[in-house]
């Protein structure tokens, strides 16, 4: 099925594909299901049913045809003209029957009517939209409509839908004769789609994230409890994702910012908020596109947004405030430090001092720290005291307007994440929690909980975890679990020396198919030539350690099974050939298609306690 295949990772990357109502009996209709949604096509009844079994009128034909046409966004619902004296300007779809037949893809019958609640039948249906497509009676040989349909069969958009001439269209049908149509090209000779705008591959198949996002509304902000009465559609037949996770409307609080989707009756929140000293705005506060706040530079994403911290609006340099950021991690909105309890965990990652400008425009010094904290970002605080130390643990919390930081002793946690990622130990996860995992020598990366499922962790793993106020992990620091901040290559020569007096040490590696070179004269890593796990702290390596071999019976782009066992492989696992010693780059596909090869698998630790294989070389 040519228009199915490939759909299916746009499909896993969007996480409101796999969530809902399911009216599909194959992944084939899924996707169809998914892109007329998206496009707004076909929607559901208030309870989210798309009721596909249900024959299509020629008045819900009409509805159809704008929203898959450049006049999806410039149709009314309302009309002011009656276009036919059985579609009175009150009709609901006088506005589209309209729009349709004065583009000449649907006409009405000759004694003035349209009939719109008469069943749409195929040849009526396929007449519209090779229309649609720019054909016209000029481009058939034959009679109608055996001519269209014969044009209709040899275009594909037949492709699964079994109806003939003179039988009538249900949803279901429609809905695949305007997925079909997507992917079609028009006389011109351009794939449908892109002349809506949408993304397409070489094969017309839809660009599904891209789809999305073109109909996404927003972003919007909650500012109180009567939002969901904005949405223009039933918000108890809506699928909600609060920062990426499924979640429910009942966790959505004021000043989050959403987006939605009709189609799809679909709400994406996000709760990522920044609070400190708003210190630069650019290229100017009188119209400022970015703005630096608590050490940190952030795009501006709305005029609201823009106007606020501008001359003319509330929020001056120096000024303590918290942006609400959206889904790309800009700036939407933003309010007073004072009107949100903001507290962020985290590690200091540096000191130091800066000269700051007040709200009154004057100049002062102050001590700062730099706190890496468990949303991934860093942000620079000012700070009264001086006590604190790279890698202390901090709790940072603001208090009319200023950040107040304090040091936080180690909260220990022991258990295993359950399968499906969302409880640990005794806990559950709340939906926006957010996981740090750390090294000693100050490697970060954000985690999601995901990337937990089935690990146990012991008490040494969890160095810090928060609790929300039901209970739930709101926050958690974690010590060296995953290995994902790590980079993974090839050690091709490791001379290492050690005297009663000295240690030297000099190393060749491969990173990525990059060659470099690293060198000692009062340390060594004991390591040994062979696939390695490095740490970078800029250009200086300051940790490395030799990966555990398996020799791989099988292997695919996710897993590799040795002896029986299926180990996951890293997200950025790197593959080598080695040929007489040296090693070149490759690839999954490339050594998995040649049986020739003898294939290992190197990985840093057990897949029980976060370990993945994160180098793969194929020896000659």
């Amino acid at each position: 099925m040519k228009k199915t295949t490939s759909l299916l990772l746009a499909l896993c990357l969007a996480l409101s594909l796999t969530a809902g109502p399911a009216y599909a009996t194959s992944s084939g209709q899924t996707s169809a299901q998914q892109i007329v949604q998206a496009l707004g096509i076909i929607t559901g009844d208030g309870t989210g049913n798309l009721n596909l079994s249900g024959n299509v009128t020629r008045a819900q034909f009409a509805k159809m045809m704008i929203a898959a046409s450049t006049y999806k966004d410039s149709i009314s619902s309302t009309a002011k003209s009656s276009p036919f004296k059985d579609v009175r300007y009150t009709h609901w779809a006088a506005s589209y029957v309209q729009a349709a037949v004065s583009s000449g893809w649907i006409t009405g019958y000759t004694d003035g009517t349209f009939r719109p609640d008469n069943y749409v039948k195929l040849e009526e249906a396929v007449s519209a939209v090779l229309k649609m497509l720019g054909f016209t009676s000029s481009d058939f040989t034959g009679s109608f409509p055996e001519a269209q349909i014969a044009k209709y069969n040899a275009l594909g958009l037949n492709e699964n839908i079994s109806k003939t001439q003179g039988q009538v269209l249900s949803r279901q049908d429609c809905m695949y004769l305007f997925y079909n149509l997507m992917s079609t090209k028009n006389k011109s000779g351009s794939y449908y789609a892109t002349t809506l705008g949408y993304t397409v591959n070489s094969s017309g198949e839809l660009d599904y994230s891209s789809l999305v996002l073109a109909n996404m509304k927003g972003p919007f902000i909650v500012e109180d409890s009567s939002w969901t009465s904005l949405l223009p559609f039933t918000s108890s037949a809506a699928t909600v994702y609060k920062n990426g996770s499924v979640s429910s409307l009942s966790s959505v609080s004021t000043y989050d910012v959403y987006y939605y989707n009709t189609g799809m009756r679909t709400v994406w929140v996000y709760r990522n908020r920044v609070t400190g000293v708003y210190t630069a705005a650019s290229p100017s506060t009188s119209a400022p596109t970015s703005v630096t706040v608590a050490g940190k530079t952030y795009s501006i994403a709305t005029s609201s947004a823009a106007y606020a911290l501008s001359d003319m609006g509330t929020y001056n340099i120096g000024d303590s405030v918290t942006l609400l950021l959206g889904m790309n991690g800009d700036v939407v909105g933003v309010v007073k430090s004072s009107d949100l309890n903001t507290t962020k965990y985290g590690f200091v990652t540096a000191t130091g001092s800066k000269t700051y400008t007040d709200s009154s425009g004057n100049s002062y010094s102050s001590t700062t720290v730099t706190v890496t904290c468990t949303d991934g970002g860093t942000y620079e605080y000012e700070c009264n005291s001086s006590g604190f130390s790279k890698g202390n643990m901090v709790k940072v919390s603001f208090s009319n307007g200023k950040a107040s930081i304090g040091l936080l002793s180690e909260s220990n946690l022991s258990g295993t994440v359950n399968s499906a990622g969302t409880t640990f130990a005794s806990y559950t996860f709340a939906d926006d929690v957010q996981i740090l995992d750390s090294t000693a020598n100050g490697s970060y990366l954000r985690v999601y909980p995901s990337r937990l499922a089935g690990i146990t962790l012991s008490s040494s793993d969890v160095r810090y975890y928060a609790l929300d106020s039901q209970g739930k992990i709101s926050d958690m620091i974690l010590n060296n679990v995953t290995g994902d901040m790590y980079k993974y290559g090839i050690l091709t020569s490791a001379n290492e020396s050690y005297g009663s007096m000295s240690v030297t040490s000099s190393y060749d590696y491969i990173v990525d198919g990059v060659s470099g070179s690293a060198g000692s004269n009062s340390s060594a890593f004991s390591v040994t030539a062979g696939p390695v796990q490095i740490e970078f702290s800029g250009s200086n390596i300051v940790s490395m350690k030799n990966l555990t071999g398996l020799t791989l019976s099988s292997l695919n782009s996710a897993y590799a099974t040795s002896d029986g066992t299926q180990y996951a492989l890293g997200d950025n696992v790197a593959v080598y050939i080695c040929e007489y010693g040296s090693y070149r780059l490759s690839s999954i596909s490339a050594v998995s298609a040649d049986s020739s090869y003898t294939l290992r698998g190197y990985y840093d630790k057990l897949p029980s306690s976060g370990g993945r294989i994160r180098v793969i070389v194929a020896y000659t």
